[in-house]
């Protein structure tokens, strides 16, 4: 994922949790926020220790970045999204991940192919 679609900074991060809106399941908490000006979307993770050593958030953080990336044509441009990982996803595969993210985005109505 290039540079220009992360979300680093605490700053960032901190306007969408102020600013934004979210949604949950039971594996990931999606907080996003328009950016009008912004022709891309831009992908903030936050993965806490409680959900396992340094090994296993590597791979949960490896495992929605490349969900996003697979989905990236139905995502919504405009918005910063950041993805917390709850417990759950310590114990779960890539198609796992990708189906969980692609859930709670469909229940936030932030893909294009969702109705409502």
């Amino acid at each position: 994922m290039e540079k220009k679609y992360r979300i680093k900074k605490n700053e960032e991060f901190q306007a969408v949790f102020r600013n934004g809106e979210s949604f949950a399941n039971r594996q990931f908490v999606v907080y996003f926020l328009k950016k009008p000006n912004q022709d891309y979307f831009r992908l903030g993770l936050s993965v806490s220790k409680k959900i396992g050593n340094a090994v296993t958030r590597n791979r949960v953080k490896r495992y929605v970045r490349e969900a996003f990336h697979q989905i990236d044509e139905e995502i919504r441009n405009s918005y910063d999204y950041v993805i917390i990982a709850r417990k759950p996803t310590s114990n779960m595969d890539f198609h796992e991940v990708k189906s969980s993210l692609i859930h709670v985005m469909k229940r936030s109505k932030l893909l294009k192919t969702s109705r409502g």
